[in-house]
């Protein structure tokens, strides 16, 4: 690979790791954009069609807050770790199906049960202590995604005291679900952002694939400037980010992240510091790049090297702590090398 190609996939990475992602907007020919605030972070949304699907823009987002969402009481997903049993409607089931294969695929390293450990290691944080050995094999007996399952249309937990967090994949599944509503009202070509997942379909207002603008990102949380250094030109696929920049730690001059291992309920430290995944589907790319940063840089690479329905990017520090990037062919050739 050219010296060129090796700097620009670098700091590629290092802004897809950021989610700083911004977007060509254009309002030619026809396009509308509209943008705002949900779940405390931005959304734009950019299509050839009926300017007037604001109502539809909010109903979209409420469906999937009155089902998905765990920090609303209200919400199917809270009745269920209130109680351990719910009705399922269309967004739970989606929610199951999606979790259930990138939980089987990735050998159970994607988990949604995971919460009551987050909010032990979160509890623990806050009481400057690691959970002992005895606290944490409590905790794991309620972790597992074997422990809850969809049963004649009521989503049932199999121990008491499962909780679900589907936090992981929502924003995916919002992105999701809105084109799936603008494809209801005969929209072809759009672009959907929430929170730095994006989804595409057909062509934007120069009939182009979606031009993705991707930022350096900036060690100052604070920061306002935007500095574009690559784009993917994507056209029905979906890219999500999981991991974030400034989010590491230096341990012995390296920088890691901790991620909390479902498996062994451990917070543990990992080089890989962000992954970003091409899918079909925004909630396949969501719960894959979650996926993968709990199974870390080699075992990530490893099963991705050769998989052609995901495109997949890693950025990891090595010993020296120096950033290193790696991206699959199918991810490499969505990236385009010139503006």
């Amino acid at each position: 690979m050219e010296m060129k190609t090796k700097i620009l996939y670098a700091l590629l990475a290092l802004a897809l790791a950021a989610a700083a992602v911004v977007f060509l907007e254009r309002k030619n020919n026809g396009y509308v954009s509209t943008s705002g605030v949900v779940w405390t972070t931005e959304y734009h949304i950019i299509y050839d069609g009926d300017p007037g699907l604001r109502d539809s823009v909010n109903t979209v987002f409420s469906l999937i807050e009155n089902s998905a969402s765990a920090y609303n009481k209200m919400s199917l997903v809270s009745q269920f770790n209130d109680k351990g049993a719910v009705d399922a409607d269309s967004v739970l089931t989606q929610l199951m199906r999606v979790a259930a294969e990138v939980n089987a695929q990735s050998d159970s390293l994607y988990d949604p049960t995971v919460m009551p450990l987050v909010k032990l290691w979160k509890q623990s944080r806050n009481d400057g202590r690691t959970p002992s050995k005895g606290m944490l094999d409590s905790i794991r007996q309620l972790v597992g995604f074997d422990k809850v399952k969809l049963d004649g249309g009521k989503l049932v937990a199999c121990v008491p005291g499962v909780q679900l967090d589907f936090s992981s994949i929502a924003k995916g599944q919002a992105c999701d679900e809105m084109g799936r509503m603008l494809e209801r009202n005969g929209v072809v070509n759009y672009m959907v952002e929430i929170g730095g997942e994006v989804v595409t379909h057909g062509v934007n207002d120069h009939g182009d694939s979606w031009q993705v603008s991707v930022d350096m990102p900036t060690d100052q949380a604070t920061s306002t400037s935007h500095q574009s250094i690559g784009v993917l030109a994507l056209s029905g696929e979906a890219v999500a980010t999981s991991g974030n920049y400034r989010q590491y730690a230096e341990v012995n001059g390296k920088r890691v992240t901790h991620i909390i291992n479902p498996r062994t309920g451990k917070a543990e430290q990992s080089d890989l510091l962000s992954v970003s995944v091409i899918a079909p589907r925004c909630m396949n790319a969501d719960a894959w790049a979650t996926a993968c940063m709990v199974m870390g840089t080699k075992a990530t690479q490893e099963m991705m090297d050769k998989r052609t329905d995901l495109g997949v990017m890693t950025i990891s520090a090595d010993s020296a702590g120096h950033m290193v990037v790696w991206s699959n062919a199918a991810f490499a050739a969505k990236l385009k090398t010139e503006q």
